[in-house]
């Protein structure tokens, strides 16, 4: 790997770049333990301080990749998720599944409900198209796909709208690749006061329902 490639890498990875360069003060702090203790002891401490914080935010992030955790860190690119709004009703599609209509910041987009999905995934073009943004302390999550695992980037939806239905500040994965689904996964659905299937219709409730008359999704509303 060239240093410009290693560069960039370590760049788009700040805690593999804050993990690197605390292993190295420690090394080095280890090196100079017999001429220069001082020196040494203090790039030991910085170092193992490194290592700590590194550690922590790694346990923060996977900590929001869980969806009955509602971690917000804001200091530090991780604000609170929110989803609001009024009920929402999503007819079931001739195959099964449940697709709605969405705005990604203002951009329109199609989007399929995966009870079975940990998190909110969207496609390269779509994020780049709706400007979101890659989380400030990003750590790539591995995804696991019928074609074997893959390094997917996490990013902040600033605004995700559907129905009568407003998500703002949520965790999405965004997926390399051409056939990749824009789907709302159980990081949105554990957010909801409830949502529950009757019949073909899947009904989504907020916590924090808003003076808005119940919507379905596949048509146009006041949010879409």
């Amino acid at each position: 790997m060239t240093l410009p490639a290693l560069r960039d890498l370590l760049l788009a990875q700040p805690l593999l770049a804050l993990a690197i360069g605390a292993i190295l003060l420690t090394t080095l702090g280890g090196m100079l333990r017999r001429p220069v203790p001082a020196l040494a002891g203090l790039l030991h401490g910085i170092g193992s301080l490194g290592l700590v914080a590194a550690l922590l935010l790694t346990v923060a992030q996977v900590a929001r990749i869980n969806g009955s955790i509602n971690l917000s860190l804001p200091q530090l690119g991780m604000p609170e998720q929110q989803v609001v709004g009024a009920e929402t009703r999503i007819p079931m599609a001739p195959d099964g599944h449940f697709w709605i209509r969405a705005r990604i910041n203002g951009v329109p987009t199609r989007m399929m409900v995966d009870t079975g999905a940990t998190l909110t995934a969207i496609d390269a073009d779509t994020a780049e198209q709706a400007g979101v943004a890659l989380q400030q302390w990003n750590h790539p999550v591995v995804l696991r796909t019928a074609n074997g695992a893959m390094a997917a980037d996490l990013g902040t939806i600033s605004e995700l709208r559907f129905g009568n239905v407003v998500a703002r500040d949520l965790d999405a994965v965004i997926t390399p690749g051409e056939d990749s689904l824009n789907v709302i996964g159980m990081n949105f659905l554990s957010r909801l006061a409830s949502w529950r299937v009757e019949g073909n219709t899947l009904i989504l409730v907020p916590k924090h329902p808003q003076a808005q008359t119940s919507g379905r999704a596949d048509q146009p509303s006041p949010d879409v």
